[in-house]
């Protein structure tokens, strides 16, 4: 073949290469096509799965000595700030997405951080155009209306990554006077003198700021308390995610031996059960007596009355445009600025998810305090390497009065908490009228509880 032919023929090559590429990468879904599959082309076609996932889809350099430890790097701080592993199960199966994962793709997209530069050198069919973008957008803000019908916002707010606490939940009014007297109960205790108000006062934001709770015979605890206003709306219960309903954490403090340290359920119904006029109320009810699953079933039920809507910021998003002063409002445009609203999300600002403390910076190392066990987070459930140091994300309602801060109590202000999760999640150090933005804006969800404004006797 003459040089000519051979030139001719490579120059032809490269330019079906590049004419394949080039249609890679300005392909958009067909509108044929079902929202959920456009989505799963949209995330194929960037290379997403490529380092989102627990099972990465690792290109074939990633076995070379220098190329690989730079794509395990990538891949490895990838997982670390966002799985997309159960997002793409979801898409698959149809099933309604997780509101954290939304937010999470928006907030990148609109960032433009995603792919990076140096992935596009060696991925050159992988795209994220504006065509795409706007598909993608498109289908999260239609995927987030899906999940918030029961509370109404104002047209200008219908997008937002946080929503408004409905005024109720439907309950069993019986069950809930049952609950409500088990809830501040000391019987559930050994020796009759920790309920669940003990760590939990209604009169305290729902906790008792203190770092540790202490439980029977002045033992502490080994993780901060959180609120139990609004528990309701959390995914899972406890730090760590071990309990998957209210019911399920109601029976965990009575037998543990630090908090209640009830022997079994037996010891608490034998206490109950002397009391005639109790026992006659609760039959009412349920007709089948005292039991474990009854009495838990009660305290689930009034726990769902815990809801301390029409805060000054749930206002603000259904319309009232004063609620709120501009500082207040300017911090909570830093609040979604610092990625802070891609994990405290939803009616709660959190409570959707388990994430990593220590994203950009290693909070142990820096803490200066021993580690313990309740440190490993979700780890000590799932015994997955990637789950220690995770932890199911506070909600953020009422936060003004349920210092001190995070699963070890470490931080008793919230200026400590905003700058913390800045420097350890984001890398950054804040400046202070940033700080003060942010926390103006936090106090905005202090919420009422049966039509006054929720307070705290330990701050008065």
């Amino acid at each position: 073949m003459k040089k000519s032919t051979k030139l001719i023929v490579a120059l032809l090559v490269v330019v079906a290469a590049l004419a394949v590429t080039y249609r890679l990468m300005h392909r958009v879904p067909s509108s044929d096509m079902e929202a959920n599959a456009q989505m799963q082309q949209i995330i194929t076609d960037a290379g997403c799965l490529r380092c989102h996932t627990s099972t990465p889809d690792l290109p074939f350099y990633a076995s070379m000595p220098v190329a690989g430890k730079i794509v395990m790097e990538d891949v490895s701080n990838a997982y670390r700030a966002f799985d997309m592993t159960q997002m793409e199960k979801d898409l698959k199966e149809g099933r309604p997405l997780n509101p954290v994962d939304l937010a999470k793709v928006e907030k990148v997209i609109l960032d433009g951080k995603m792919p990076q530069a140096k992935y596009y050198l060696v991925h050159w069919g992988a795209s994220f155009n504006d065509a795409k973008k706007e598909v993608a957008l498109s289908w999260v803000k239609n995927h987030r209306m899906g999940l918030y019908t029961d509370v109404a916002v104002a047209p200008d707010f219908i997008n937002e990554p946080v929503r408004p606490i409905a005024d109720s939940i439907a309950v069993d009014v019986r069950k809930v006077v049952l609950g409500d007297l088990l809830y501040h109960d000391t019987r559930l205790s050994a020796d009759n003198t920790v309920s669940c108000a003990s760590c939990h006062g209604l009169d305290t934001g729902g906790v008792d700021n203190k770092q540790y709770s202490e439980g029977v015979g002045g033992q502490f605890g080994g993780v901060n308390a959180p609120t139990v206003y609004n528990a309701a709306y959390n995914f899972v219960q406890f730090w760590d995610g071990r309990a998957g309903t209210l019911a399920e954490q109601a029976a965990g403090p009575p037998l543990n031996p630090v908090e209640m340290a009830c022997e079994s359920f037996n010891q608490i119904i034998d206490k109950l059960a002397e009391d005639k006029n109790f026992v006659l109320a609760f039959n009412e009810v349920y007709p089948d007596g005292l039991s474990e699953k009854n009495i838990t079933n009660a305290i689930e039920e009034f726990e769902k009355t815990l809801l301390t809507p029409n805060s000054r910021f749930d206002r603000y998003l259904k319309g009232q445009k004063d609620a709120i002063s501009t500082d207040e409002l300017a911090g909570y445009e830093l609040f979604k600025k610092y990625d802070c609203a891609t994990c405290h999300v939803g009616e709660i600002l959190g409570g959707q998810s388990y994430e990593l403390i220590g994203v950009k910076g290693d909070y142990f190392a820096e803490r200066q305090a021993e580690m313990t066990e309740e440190d490993n987070g979700r780890f000590k459930q799932t015994q997955a390497e990637r789950d220690r140091h995770r932890f199911k994300v506070p909600g953020l309602r009422n936060i003004e009065l349920t210092a001190p801060y995070f699963h070890d109590g470490s931080m008793a202000t919230m200026d400590d908490a905003v700058r913390a999760m800045a420097k350890y999640q984001l890398g950054i150090d804040l400046p202070q009228p940033e700080v003060d933005k942010i926390v103006g804006f936090l106090r905005t969800l202090t919420g009422e509880y049966k039509g006054k404004l929720l307070t705290n006797k330990n701050m008065i």
